[in-house]
């Protein structure tokens, strides 16, 4: 299908694959599950999450990329304060959280603002602090329960990790466009 949002043309990053563009469809704190509508490239609502947890960082997309889900790559990033739905975040890539949903990988890259200086020491996973990641696993462990969907979490890796998965993603991106003549 023909992607018609606007951010279908935006690089997947400044310096691939530790500073990546992230696009914010979730902003921090926010309960309302949005998302970018590939027939529309309109931010659809499509759902509100069954449970009362919130999302714990501005949570969205590197564009560009292909997971293993057949869906971009997701990514969450820290921040202080929420952005906005289709916000653009230059962000530098710190870890990688695994998890399987509905039998297949759904891995999410943490990354930071890469130009805040509230986070300018935070280059790996270990400058985070455990608490954060903490309630970043409860949150994909438990979000989907109450739609009767079990999430199997693996837990955390390196930033090392995290950059090779963003590499991969956007190779796998790429290779399905050139077979669709790209």
């Amino acid at each position: 299908m023909f992607d018609r949002s606007p951010y279908a043309h935006v690089l997947p990053g400044t310096n691939i694959p530790s500073v990546v563009n992230a696009i914010v469809e979730i902003p921090k704190g926010r309960r309302s599950k949005f998302e970018v509508d590939k027939a529309t490239g309109l931010i659809k609502l499509d759902r509100y999450l069954f449970s009362s947890s919130h999302y714990p960082g501005d949570y969205g997309f590197i564009p560009r990329t292909l997971a293993e889900d057949g869906d971009a790559l997701d990514i969450l990033v820290m921040v202080n304060e929420p952005t906005f739905s289709g916000c653009l975040i230059e962000a530098r890539v710190v870890g990688l959280f695994k998890m399987t949903d509905r039998g297949h990988h759904d891995y999410k890259v943490l990354a930071v603002p890469n130009t805040d200086p509230l986070f300018s020491e935070f280059i790996q996973l270990e400058n985070v602090p455990r608490h954060f990641l903490r309630e970043v696993e409860h949150f994909f462990a438990t979000y989907k329960q109450l739609e009767g969907v079990t999430i199997e979490t693996q837990g955390w890796d390196s930033a090392a990790a995290a950059t090779a998965e963003v590499r991969e993603s956007v190779a796998r991106f790429l290779e399905s466009h050139n077979t669709l003549g790209w």
